[in-house]
Protein backbone atom coordinates (compact mmCIF):
# COMPACT_ATOMS: atom_id res chain seq x y z
CA UNK A 1 0.00 0.00 0.00
CA UNK A 2 3.03 2.42 0.56
CA UNK A 3 6.26 2.82 -0.57
CA UNK A 4 7.35 5.91 1.00
CA UNK A 5 10.36 6.00 3.06
CA UNK A 6 9.71 9.53 4.25
CA UNK A 7 9.20 13.31 3.40
CA UNK A 8 10.62 15.10 1.07
CA UNK A 9 12.55 18.01 2.20
CA UNK A 10 12.30 19.89 -0.67
CA UNK A 11 10.95 23.79 -0.15
CA UNK A 12 7.18 24.12 -0.98
CA UNK A 13 5.37 27.49 -2.46
CA UNK A 14 8.34 29.29 -2.84
CA UNK A 15 8.50 33.07 -3.43
CA UNK A 16 11.00 35.78 -4.19
CA UNK A 17 12.46 36.82 -1.04
CA UNK A 18 12.47 40.28 -2.32
CA UNK A 19 9.55 40.65 -3.21
CA UNK A 20 7.46 43.08 -0.19
CA UNK A 21 11.62 45.15 -0.40
CA UNK A 22 10.19 45.60 -3.89
CA UNK A 23 6.85 46.66 -3.28
CA UNK A 24 7.85 48.59 -0.36
CA UNK A 25 10.60 50.31 -2.09
CA UNK A 26 8.07 51.19 -5.33
CA UNK A 27 5.70 53.18 -3.02
CA UNK A 28 8.86 54.99 -1.74
CA UNK A 29 9.79 55.55 -4.32
CA UNK A 30 6.51 56.71 -6.24
CA UNK A 31 5.80 59.02 -2.74
CA UNK A 32 8.80 61.11 -2.82
CA UNK A 33 8.28 61.54 -6.46
CA UNK A 34 4.60 62.66 -6.13
CA UNK A 35 5.80 65.15 -3.10
CA UNK A 36 8.91 66.58 -4.85
CA UNK A 37 6.56 67.85 -7.91
CA UNK A 38 3.91 69.08 -5.60
CA UNK A 39 6.27 70.90 -3.37
CA UNK A 40 8.52 72.08 -6.68
CA UNK A 41 5.08 73.13 -8.28
CA UNK A 42 3.95 74.89 -5.85
CA UNK A 43 7.31 76.96 -4.73
CA UNK A 44 7.38 78.37 -8.57
CA UNK A 45 3.70 79.11 -8.51
CA UNK A 46 4.64 81.00 -5.28
CA UNK A 47 7.35 82.85 -6.66
CA UNK A 48 5.02 84.00 -9.54
CA UNK A 49 2.39 85.18 -7.27
CA UNK A 50 5.04 86.99 -4.77
CA UNK A 51 6.42 88.64 -7.66
CA UNK A 52 2.69 89.82 -8.87
CA UNK A 53 2.02 90.96 -5.58
CA UNK A 54 5.17 92.99 -5.68
CA UNK A 55 4.44 94.41 -8.93
CA UNK A 56 1.01 95.15 -7.99
CA UNK A 57 2.27 96.93 -4.84
CA UNK A 58 4.71 98.73 -6.94
CA UNK A 59 2.00 100.02 -9.16
CA UNK A 60 -0.01 100.88 -6.81
CA UNK A 61 2.40 103.43 -5.07
CA UNK A 62 2.94 104.85 -8.81
CA UNK A 63 -0.46 105.35 -9.07
CA UNK A 64 -0.94 107.23 -5.79
CA UNK A 65 2.35 109.42 -7.25
CA UNK A 66 -0.32 109.97 -9.83
CA UNK A 67 -3.02 111.40 -8.28
CA UNK A 68 -6.13 111.28 -9.83
CA UNK A 69 -4.81 110.47 -13.10
CA UNK A 70 -3.59 107.03 -11.74
CA UNK A 71 -6.61 106.09 -10.59
CA UNK A 72 -7.82 103.99 -13.26
CA UNK A 73 -4.26 101.64 -13.02
CA UNK A 74 -4.66 101.52 -9.20
CA UNK A 75 -8.09 99.62 -9.92
CA UNK A 76 -5.99 97.26 -12.40
CA UNK A 77 -3.25 96.78 -9.70
CA UNK A 78 -5.49 95.99 -7.46
CA UNK A 79 -7.33 93.09 -9.75
CA UNK A 80 -4.00 91.82 -10.10
CA UNK A 81 -3.23 91.54 -6.18
CA UNK A 82 -6.35 89.66 -6.12
CA UNK A 83 -5.38 87.22 -8.85
CA UNK A 84 -2.15 86.67 -7.12
CA UNK A 85 -4.08 85.97 -3.97
CA UNK A 86 -5.95 83.55 -5.50
CA UNK A 87 -3.11 81.65 -7.58
CA UNK A 88 -1.62 81.11 -4.20
CA UNK A 89 -4.79 80.28 -2.61
CA UNK A 90 -4.95 77.62 -5.34
CA UNK A 91 -1.58 76.40 -5.26
CA UNK A 92 -1.78 75.21 -1.22
CA UNK A 93 -4.84 73.97 -2.09
CA UNK A 94 -3.13 72.21 -4.88
CA UNK A 95 -0.74 70.84 -2.28
CA UNK A 96 -2.57 70.03 0.00
CA UNK A 97 -4.86 67.82 -2.44
CA UNK A 98 -1.18 65.88 -4.49
CA UNK A 99 -0.46 65.29 -0.69
CA UNK A 100 -3.86 63.89 0.45
CA UNK A 101 -4.20 61.97 -2.95
CA UNK A 102 -0.56 60.85 -2.96
CA UNK A 103 -1.17 59.38 1.20
CA UNK A 104 -4.58 58.07 -0.17
CA UNK A 105 -2.56 55.57 -3.32
CA UNK A 106 -0.06 54.47 -0.83
CA UNK A 107 -2.65 53.51 1.53
CA UNK A 108 -4.51 51.79 -1.10
CA UNK A 109 -1.52 49.59 -2.64
CA UNK A 110 -0.60 49.19 1.02
CA UNK A 111 -3.65 47.49 1.40
CA UNK A 112 -3.12 45.11 -1.41
CA UNK A 113 0.65 44.25 -0.94
CA UNK A 114 -0.73 43.07 3.00
CA UNK A 115 -3.80 41.38 1.29
CA UNK A 116 -1.37 39.57 -1.37
CA UNK A 117 1.10 38.85 1.11
CA UNK A 118 -1.64 37.29 3.75
CA UNK A 119 -3.24 34.87 0.83
CA UNK A 120 0.22 33.97 -0.04
CA UNK A 121 1.29 33.15 3.32
CA UNK A 122 -2.08 31.08 3.78
CA UNK A 123 -1.76 29.02 0.78
CA UNK A 124 1.60 28.12 2.01
CA UNK A 125 0.12 27.27 5.37
CA UNK A 126 -1.97 24.63 3.03
CA UNK A 127 0.66 23.14 1.57
CA UNK A 128 2.15 22.69 4.98
CA UNK A 129 -0.41 20.97 6.12
CA UNK A 130 -1.36 18.66 2.81
CA UNK A 131 1.97 17.68 2.57
CA UNK A 132 1.78 16.14 6.37
CA UNK A 133 -1.70 15.04 5.74
CA UNK A 134 -0.54 13.24 2.37
CA UNK A 135 2.32 11.72 4.69
CA UNK A 136 0.37 10.93 7.19
CA UNK A 137 -2.68 8.80 5.06
CA UNK A 138 0.10 6.41 3.90
CA UNK A 139 0.39 5.59 7.49
CA UNK A 140 -2.81 4.82 7.77
CA UNK A 141 -2.53 2.16 4.77
CA UNK A 142 0.98 0.91 6.24
CA UNK A 143 -0.84 -0.40 9.65
CA UNK A 144 -3.87 -1.99 8.14
CA UNK A 145 -1.83 -3.63 5.79
CA UNK A 146 0.98 -5.10 8.68
CA UNK A 147 -1.82 -5.67 10.60
CA UNK A 148 -2.53 -8.73 8.06
CA UNK A 149 0.83 -10.15 7.91
CA UNK A 150 0.69 -13.82 8.34
CA UNK A 151 3.78 -13.74 11.25
CA UNK A 152 1.59 -10.60 12.96
CA UNK A 153 -1.66 -12.67 13.27
CA UNK A 154 -0.17 -16.31 14.35
CA UNK A 155 2.05 -14.38 16.86
CA UNK A 156 -1.43 -12.73 18.24
CA UNK A 157 -3.50 -15.68 18.21
CA UNK A 158 -0.60 -17.84 19.93
CA UNK A 159 1.88 -15.61 20.75
CA UNK A 160 4.51 -18.87 21.73
CA UNK A 161 8.65 -17.97 21.75
CA UNK A 162 8.91 -18.92 18.40
CA UNK A 163 5.61 -17.02 17.26
CA UNK A 164 7.65 -14.03 18.99
CA UNK A 165 10.61 -14.37 17.40
CA UNK A 166 9.26 -15.06 13.79
CA UNK A 167 6.80 -11.89 14.21
CA UNK A 168 9.61 -9.46 15.90
CA UNK A 169 12.08 -10.59 12.77
CA UNK A 170 9.42 -9.81 10.76
CA UNK A 171 8.36 -6.01 11.96
CA UNK A 172 12.45 -6.33 12.16
CA UNK A 173 11.91 -6.36 8.42
CA UNK A 174 9.69 -3.35 7.79
CA UNK A 175 11.29 -1.00 9.87
CA UNK A 176 14.67 -1.80 7.89
CA UNK A 177 12.49 -0.63 4.87
CA UNK A 178 10.15 2.04 6.44
CA UNK A 179 12.84 4.33 8.15
CA UNK A 180 10.20 6.91 9.23
CA UNK A 181 9.40 4.60 12.39
CA UNK A 182 11.24 4.02 15.61
CA UNK A 183 9.36 0.86 16.26
CA UNK A 184 5.92 -1.16 15.74
CA UNK A 185 4.79 -3.42 18.62
CA UNK A 186 2.53 -5.84 19.03
CA UNK A 187 -0.11 -5.94 21.54
CA UNK A 188 -2.25 -8.38 23.20
CA UNK A 189 -5.98 -8.00 24.07
CA UNK A 190 -5.40 -7.19 27.42
CA UNK A 191 -2.75 -4.31 26.32
CA UNK A 192 0.70 -6.06 27.08
CA UNK A 193 3.51 -5.91 24.06
CA UNK A 194 4.09 -8.92 23.23
CA UNK A 195 6.82 -8.50 20.18
CA UNK A 196 8.52 -5.48 18.10
CA UNK A 197 10.76 -4.72 15.73
CA UNK A 198 13.76 -3.03 17.67
CA UNK A 199 14.01 -5.41 20.50
CA UNK A 200 17.48 -4.63 20.98
CA UNK A 201 16.83 -1.12 21.11
CA UNK A 202 13.72 -0.36 23.04
CA UNK A 203 12.96 -3.10 25.65
CA UNK A 204 9.28 -2.51 25.58
CA UNK A 205 7.76 -6.61 25.53
CA UNK A 206 6.14 -7.55 29.06
CA UNK A 207 5.62 -3.20 29.30
CA UNK A 208 1.13 -2.83 29.69
CA UNK A 209 -0.06 0.53 27.94
CA UNK A 210 -3.82 -0.38 28.47
CA UNK A 211 -4.21 2.90 29.74
CA UNK A 212 -3.02 4.67 26.64
CA UNK A 213 -5.86 6.36 24.78
CA UNK A 214 -4.83 5.25 21.21
CA UNK A 215 -4.51 1.16 22.88
CA UNK A 216 -8.37 1.71 24.08
CA UNK A 217 -9.30 3.45 21.14
CA UNK A 218 -7.88 0.39 19.00
CA UNK A 219 -8.94 -2.39 20.76
CA UNK A 220 -12.72 -0.98 19.89
CA UNK A 221 -12.29 -0.70 16.50
CA UNK A 222 -15.46 -2.36 14.71
CA UNK A 223 -12.91 -4.00 11.86
CA UNK A 224 -9.67 -4.40 10.33
CA UNK A 225 -10.62 -1.67 7.54
CA UNK A 226 -10.31 0.79 10.41
CA UNK A 227 -7.26 2.59 11.84
CA UNK A 228 -6.93 4.74 14.96
CA UNK A 229 -4.69 8.53 14.19
CA UNK A 230 -3.00 9.25 17.61
CA UNK A 231 -1.93 12.66 19.35
CA UNK A 232 1.42 14.04 18.68
CA UNK A 233 3.41 13.02 22.31
CA UNK A 234 5.83 12.20 24.23
CA UNK A 235 6.70 8.44 24.28
CA UNK A 236 8.42 7.22 27.37
CA UNK A 237 9.00 3.60 26.15
CA UNK A 238 11.04 4.88 22.98
CA UNK A 239 13.36 7.37 24.98
CA UNK A 240 10.93 10.47 25.15
CA UNK A 241 10.58 10.90 21.58
CA UNK A 242 7.57 12.72 19.76
CA UNK A 243 5.53 9.63 17.87
CA UNK A 244 2.88 9.86 16.04
CA UNK A 245 0.91 6.64 16.78
CA UNK A 246 -1.00 4.72 14.36
CA UNK A 247 -2.98 1.54 15.36
CA UNK A 248 -5.27 -1.05 13.40
CA UNK A 249 -6.76 -4.16 15.19
CA UNK A 250 -5.34 -7.71 14.60
CA UNK A 251 -7.61 -10.34 13.56
CA UNK A 252 -8.15 -14.20 12.71
CA UNK A 253 -6.88 -15.05 9.51
CA UNK A 254 -5.65 -11.67 8.66
CA UNK A 255 -9.63 -10.79 7.80
CA UNK A 256 -11.05 -7.40 7.98
CA UNK A 257 -14.25 -9.02 10.11
CA UNK A 258 -12.18 -11.34 11.76
CA UNK A 259 -12.32 -12.26 16.06
CA UNK A 260 -9.81 -9.71 17.26
CA UNK A 261 -6.37 -10.79 18.57
CA UNK A 262 -4.77 -7.42 19.35
CA UNK A 263 -3.26 -4.60 18.26
CA UNK A 264 -0.35 -3.31 15.81
CA UNK A 265 0.70 0.10 16.95
CA UNK A 266 3.23 2.14 14.79
CA UNK A 267 5.40 4.93 16.01
CA UNK A 268 5.82 7.31 13.29
CA UNK A 269 9.46 9.31 14.17
CA UNK A 270 7.61 12.83 14.40
CA UNK A 271 9.65 15.19 15.41
CA UNK A 272 12.32 14.89 12.37
CA UNK A 273 9.83 14.15 9.75
CA UNK A 274 7.67 17.66 10.82
CA UNK A 275 10.56 19.75 10.90
CA UNK A 276 11.50 18.86 7.56
CA UNK A 277 7.95 19.92 6.44
CA UNK A 278 7.87 23.08 8.26
CA UNK A 279 11.75 23.98 7.70
CA UNK A 280 10.92 23.35 3.99
CA UNK A 281 8.49 26.59 3.24
CA UNK A 282 10.29 29.71 2.22
CA UNK A 283 7.74 32.93 3.09
CA UNK A 284 10.38 35.58 2.04
CA UNK A 285 10.83 37.15 5.15
CA UNK A 286 12.18 34.32 6.82
CA UNK A 287 14.12 35.90 9.50
CA UNK A 288 10.75 37.17 10.90
CA UNK A 289 8.20 34.15 10.25
CA UNK A 290 7.69 31.18 11.72
CA UNK A 291 5.92 28.31 10.26
CA UNK A 292 3.63 25.74 12.48
CA UNK A 293 2.00 22.76 12.38
CA UNK A 294 -1.22 22.70 15.28
CA UNK A 295 -3.26 20.24 16.48
CA UNK A 296 -6.58 20.61 17.10
CA UNK A 297 -6.73 22.23 20.69
CA UNK A 298 -4.00 24.89 18.93
CA UNK A 299 -0.83 23.23 20.53
CA UNK A 300 2.30 23.40 18.64
CA UNK A 301 3.39 20.02 17.12
CA UNK A 302 5.90 21.29 15.24
CA UNK A 303 8.07 24.79 14.38
CA UNK A 304 10.33 26.28 11.66
CA UNK A 305 12.31 27.62 14.83
CA UNK A 306 11.99 24.34 16.69
CA UNK A 307 10.75 26.46 20.10
CA UNK A 308 7.49 25.52 22.01
CA UNK A 309 6.61 22.13 20.31
CA UNK A 310 4.41 20.32 22.31
CA UNK A 311 4.19 22.63 25.18
CA UNK A 312 2.84 26.78 23.57
CA UNK A 313 -0.11 27.12 22.32
CA UNK A 314 -1.48 29.69 20.03
CA UNK A 315 -4.24 31.47 19.98
CA UNK A 316 -5.70 32.21 16.53
CA UNK A 317 -8.64 34.00 15.79
CA UNK A 318 -10.96 31.68 13.16
CA UNK A 319 -14.01 33.30 13.33
CA UNK A 320 -15.42 30.13 12.03
CA UNK A 321 -13.32 30.19 8.99
CA UNK A 322 -11.25 27.30 8.13
CA UNK A 323 -8.50 29.40 6.43
CA UNK A 324 -7.81 33.37 6.32
CA UNK A 325 -5.48 35.93 7.40
CA UNK A 326 -5.20 38.76 9.99
CA UNK A 327 -2.75 40.72 12.36
CA UNK A 328 -2.67 40.57 15.99
CA UNK A 329 -2.46 43.10 18.14
CA UNK A 330 1.05 43.34 18.26
CA UNK A 331 0.96 44.23 14.44
CA UNK A 332 1.92 40.85 13.68
CA UNK A 333 0.57 38.97 10.62
CA UNK A 334 -1.11 35.13 11.45
CA UNK A 335 -2.31 32.92 7.95
CA UNK A 336 -3.72 29.36 8.63
CA UNK A 337 -5.15 26.69 7.13
CA UNK A 338 -7.20 24.17 7.92
CA UNK A 339 -6.50 20.18 7.25
CA UNK A 340 -8.39 19.30 4.00
CA UNK A 341 -7.74 15.39 4.78
CA UNK A 342 -6.37 13.21 2.22
CA UNK A 343 -8.22 10.36 0.59
CA UNK A 344 -9.67 8.50 3.24
CA UNK A 345 -7.23 9.76 6.13
CA UNK A 346 -9.60 12.84 7.39
CA UNK A 347 -7.31 14.84 9.58
CA UNK A 348 -7.52 15.24 13.21
CA UNK A 349 -8.75 19.33 12.86
CA UNK A 350 -5.02 20.26 12.53
CA UNK A 351 -3.80 23.68 11.14
CA UNK A 352 -0.86 25.09 9.21
CA UNK A 353 0.25 28.62 10.62
CA UNK A 354 2.54 31.13 9.81
CA UNK A 355 3.53 33.77 12.09
CA UNK A 356 5.09 36.78 10.54
CA UNK A 357 6.94 39.19 12.85
CA UNK A 358 5.67 43.07 12.54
Amino acid sequence: MSAALGLKTKSVATEPADDDADISALINRLTAEVNQIAVDKTKSIQQITNQMKMLALNALIESSRAGAQGAGFAVVAQEVRGVGQQVETIARELETQLTRRTGDLVASIERMSQRSRGERMMDLSLNAIELIDRNLYERTCDVRWWATDSAVVDCAASPAPAAVTHASQRLGVILGAYTVYLDLWLCDLDGNVIANGRADRFRVVGQNVAHTKWFREAKALRSGDDYVAGDIENQPLLGNAQVATYCASVRAGGEAHGAPLGVLAIHFDWEPQARAIVQGVRVGDSDKARVLLVDSHFRVIAASDGQGILGERIPLSLDGQRSGFYNDRTGAMIAFHATPGYETYRGLGWYGVIVCGA
